[in-house]
Formats: C-alpha cells, sequence, structure tokens
C-alpha cells in the first residue's frame, strides 16, 4: 500500500454535522467514532463527541475529522487550504457549488484563471478554506 496524504480536520463540538455535510458534498461512506465509545475522555459532555471520523469516497477521496477536547486549545480557521482539481468539470463545480452555498463563502470567484484554468476560492460554512481549480483544455504539443 502507498503512503497517502488525508487531511485531518478539527472542530469544537460541530465534527458530526461537519462531516454530515462533507458527506453530503462528496458522497462515500461516512465512520464516526465517539469518546465515549472508546473510553477516550473522563468527562461525560463528551461522550458523544467525534473522536475520529473518516469519509471514504468511491473516488478514492479521504476526508479525516474530529472534534477538539475541552482541556486542548482550539482556535478556529488556520493557515490550510484543501485543494480539489482535476478534469472533471460537472464534479468539481458540483463540489464548489455545495461548499461555497448554504453558508459559505466566496473568496475567488470560480472563473477562468491566467493559467488556463478555470480557479477559484472558498470557504465553507464550517470555516475550511478550499481552492478548487479545473483543468483547462491543453495545447498540443508542437511536433
Amino acid at each position: 500500500m502507498p503512503t497517502v496524504l488525508n487531511p485531518y480536520l478539527g472542530f469544537r463540538d460541530n465534527a458530526r454535522e461537519a462531516m454530515s455535510f462533507y458527506q453530503s458534498v462528496f458522497g462515500g461512506d461516512l465512520a464516526l467514532s465517539t469518546f465515549g465509545e472508546f473510553h477516550a475522555s473522563e468527562d461525560p459532555a463528551e461522550a458523544d463527541k467525534i473522536m475520529h471520523g473518516m469519509l471514504t469516497t468511491d473516488k478514492g477521496l479521504v476526508l479525516m475529522g474530529a472534534d477538539t477536547p475541552n482541556s486542548m486549545e482550539y482556535t478556529s480557521g488556520s493557515s490550510i487550504s484543501i485543494s480539489l482539481s482535476g478534469e472533471d468539470e460537472a464534479e468539481l463545480r458540483g463540489y464548489w457549488d455545495k461548499l461555497s452555498g448554504n453558508g459559505g463563502t466566496v473568496t475567488v470567484p470560480l472563473e477562468p484563471a491566467p493559467w488556463g484554468d478555470t480557479f477559484g476560492m472558498c470557504s465553507d460554512k464550517f470555516g475550511v478554506a478550499w481552492l478548487v481549480n479545473i483543468t483547462g483544455p491543453q495545447a498540443a504539443p508542437s511536433a
């Protein structure tokens, strides 16, 4: 099995809602485990919080997330963005519409970019930053 890089998002008390939202965006199977199931917190208020969530899609995307325990510092937003890129315009525009709509914020509209692709940036309703790049037509190699 090759090494893979999986985004792992931290939330404060709304990981279940966020991961369910991402499942509505990307489809796939969502597995959620709580702190209570694994006896991972002594705080009864954390029993139903998500200790680990993993969304796996038929297209091979994997997104993970969890609630940050009350005993740990949490700062909403960060210096990280998640990038979605590829050639399937309908698929990527569908993701864009769901991520940027319904409480999301567009920071750069999804439109033709100087490098020939279609590109946009948004933050979803949970404050996670997303970049979407749809590969433009490639020039034929010169002979």
